[in-house]
This record gives structure tokens, sequence and C-alpha cells, in this order.
């Protein structure tokens, strides 16, 4: 497993478009249908990375508390399915059922989209304004596959409660670190 940490996409950047295959309803979803008047949370996650299977508890609660409040969530898978077989649709379905997402869990074939956003880790969260212009690129909070920082989604939350709140996100933003995406080797 190879340790990667989220790149720098500059703050103020326009969310790419996309449409997206959601293992979940089984639709072609859009970034246009699934933004929220408020902001959207789009993380970069997969079955297999030991570091995604560590803050989904933490993914979930999060989105449970924040999605009646006007946040949209999109989940998007991005690595090879033929190097990594547990991170295709049918168990992209079968692990957002088990854990609860109350979100779509879009697959990315084409790895376009991973592209697109500059995506370089799972878990890798994006968090975009009204206007789909990016405010936070970073962490979930400082929790680790090892130590014992409890899992708080404190970063997170801090730049959800400032966008409810009509406050300046912090502009001090950590880097996720995690699993690197799985590219395609012909890509």
């Amino acid at each position: 497993m190879a340790i990667e940490s989220s790149y720098k996409l500059a703050l103020g950047t326009e969310a790419p478009p996309f449409s997206l295959f959601d293992t979940v309803s089984g639709e072609t979803l859009s970034l246009e249908r699934l933004k929220s008047d408020q902001a959207t949370v789009l993380m970069f996650i997969c079955n297999h990375c030991p570091y995604v299977k560590h803050v989904n508890p933490e993914i979930v609660r999060v989105a449970n508390e924040y999605t009646p409040k006007g946040i949209s969530f999109i989940g998007i898978s991005s690595n090879d399915i033929e190097q990594y077989p547990e991170d295709g649709p049918v168990e992209m379905k079968k692990t957002a059922k088990g854990l609860g997402y109350n979100f779509p869990y879009l697959y990315d074939e084409t790895q376009e989209v991973a592209r697109a956003y500059d995506a370089a880790c799972t878990p890798d969260f994006y968090v975009f304004d009204k206007n789909l212009l990016l405010i936070y690129h970073g962490q979930l909070d400082d929790s680790r596959t090892s130590g014992n920082i409890p899992l708080t989604g404190k970063d997170l939350r801090n730049v959800l409660n400032s966008v409810l709140e009509g406050k300046p996100v912090p502009q001090f933003q950590r880097p996720s670190i995690g699993c690197s995406i799985k590219w395609k080797k012909d890509f």
C-alpha cells in the first residue's frame, strides 16, 4: 500500500462537471443534479483502502448530520478494478448499503474525474460552495489508522459549520493522507 497525500487544487477552482454511474441507485448522476445550494462535499474513496475503512464510520456520521442541513455528499471510487476488483461497482454497492451511506457512491471507470480533480489518494475530501467553487481540500481530521487519536471529523465539520454560519472557511488546510489512487496501467 503506497501512502500518498492529497495534492493542492487551488482554492477557488470551479468543480469540473461530471456524470457517473451511481452503484447504489443504478442511475447515471451528474454533479449538476447532486450539488447543493449550501455546499457540496466530494470524497474520493474506495472499498479496499485501510485509511478509508478507518474513516468510514465518521464519514457516515458527518453525512447523516449535515445532509439534513442542506449539504450534499458524493462518494467517488476511481481505482482500477483489474488490480483491485473489490473496488468495482458490485462491491461498491454492497459497501454503501452495509455501511449505510446516505449519499451516492459513483464509479469513475475511465478515471477522468479523478484526473480532473487532481485526486491523489483515498480518502481525499473536497468542499465546494453553492457556486461550486473549491473552499476546502484536505483531511477529515487528525485520526490515522495507527495511533490513538479518535475520529471526530473536526476539519470537515469546521468547514461545513463555517459555511452554514456564513463565516469564512479556515484557510489552513491539512492534506488528506491515504492510499494512492490505483491508476490504470494504460492511461
